[in-house]
């Protein structure tokens, strides 16, 4: 079988390598690295962070997308969450969602915002003039978004009276909505209820992945927290999952061994970023990568 290479829209680094404390040979030395796996390109995603280092890091992803083709764009996760569903983002560093406060920080390479819809004040139809794309995540809302964020995860839950961002998700036809496919964030039935209630265009595979990610590193600092690996799952101190240990193609190859992946996935987000297709890639039949 033959895709189109790989877009990860949602990852905070890979190979020991932290988006929100890279320099600019890093960032490209992982590119690089995520290339010859068979990622085309991706949307470095800041976590909550004080405003000086999230400024600066916009810089550094900057001047490194100027040396390498891979990467799309910003993904900022954070500093607009609602406080009830942080997960493991850092409380103080959040702002009211004003578009006062996104010009602190603004830049015209943020290409997604995650927020909470139903803390807003103005932000999403300030983003929304912009062009950015604007997902609802961390949150307890729904409201006129492009996307959602790591579906099921840090979301107010699947409600059989009310509304709820996780049930909006999965009837809102309409909207992408990512997933994390790991094995860890979602379960299987989870996974099976969102596969058969979202149209397959609709369907954005990303990883989550942790700095942490395909290294030798079993503890780290993440969004200001200590962040333990025990082989399985990264993890605070208190429990709290921190993001996946995965990146996309393995990913891909656990949702094909249960029966649950359709090629239409990846050539997803190119529709969602209107985005040129962009390589190929082979897989063998048990979704191995044929280099």
């Amino acid at each position: 079988m033959k895709t189109p290479l790989i877009i990860e829209q949602h990852m905070h680094g890979a190979f020991g390598v932290d988006f929100n404390k890279a320099g600019v040979n890093e960032i490209i030395t992982l590119s690089e690295k995520l290339r010859t796996i068979g990622i085309g390109k991706f949307f470095p995603t800041l976590v909550t962070d004080s405003i000086t280092n999230i400024k600066r890091q916009i810089g550094v992803i900057k001047e490194a997308a100027k040396q390498t083709g891979s990467i799309a764009g910003i993904h900022l996760e954070g500093v607009f969450i609602n406080p009830a569903k942080k997960g493991i983002h850092n409380p103080a560093h959040f702002l009211a969602l004003t578009p006062e406060n996104y010009r602190l920080i603004e830049d015209d390479f943020i290409k997604i915002v995650t927020l909470a819809p139903e803390l807003d004040e103005g932000l999403i139809g300030y983003l929304k003039e912009k062009n950015v794309k604007v997902q609802a995540g961390h949150c307890c809302g729904f409201g006129v978004v492009d996307g959602v964020t790591h579906t099921f995860n840090a979301m107010s839950g699947i409600t059989h009276r009310g509304k709820s961002t996780a049930l909006s998700a999965l009837i809102e036809d309409e909207v992408y909505a990512e997933i994390i496919c790991d094995g860890i964030h979602v379960s299987d039935d989870a996974l099976k209820l969102f596969f058969k209630a979202k149209p397959a265009d609709k369907v954005i595979l990303i990883s989550d992945a942790l700095p942490i990610t395909y290294s030798s590193l079993k503890e780290t600092v993440f969004a200001d927290s200590k962040i333990y690996y025990d082989g399985e799952r990264a993890t605070s101190a208190d429990g709290t999952i921190a993001g996946s240990t995965k990146l996309l193609p393995e990913i891909i190859k656990i949702l094909a061994t249960k029966g649950l992946f359709n090629p239409q996935f990846i050539e997803n987000s190119y529709h969602y970023h209107n985005l040129e297709v962009e390589g190929e890639i082979e897989w063998d039949e048990e979704f191995n990568i044929i280099k």
